[in-house]
């Protein structure tokens, strides 16, 4: 199974059931190089989903003193594909490997 690395909404409960019908599993991990800034979202879906008009997005840094805390959730390849229909086009996904050790995925600013 894949695992999919969330520093923002797709924490909230309720994203989460309506975007993969379930509550997802996971751990906290760290993303070392990267930072976060926020970009407004104006896709009706994604603002009713998740309450919030403003959404953070991961921004390489390559400074490895920059780090993002967040949960590294274990999805199906199902659930990774219905997680790219939750971001909006700003957002793009890549695979990296975390502090842990471990790899995942995480969406980056395009």
């Amino acid at each position: 199974m894949p695992n999919l690395f969330s520093y923002g909404t797709l924490q909230k409960e309720q994203v989460q059931i309506e975007t993969f019908g379930r509550l997802l599993q996971g751990e906290k991990n760290v993303l070392t190089g990267y930072k976060l800034e926020m970009l407004e979202i104006t896709d009706p879906e994604v603002l009713r989903k998740s309450n919030q008009k403003y959404h953070p997005i991961l921004v390489f840094s390559g400074n490895i003193e920059d780090e993002v805390e967040g949960i590294l959730f274990n999805v199906s390849d199902e659930e990774i594909l219905q997680a790219d229909e939750y971001e909006v086009d700003d957002y793009k996904r890549i695979e990296t490997t975390f502090k842990s050790g471990k790899s995942g995925f995480i969406y980056v600013r395009k």
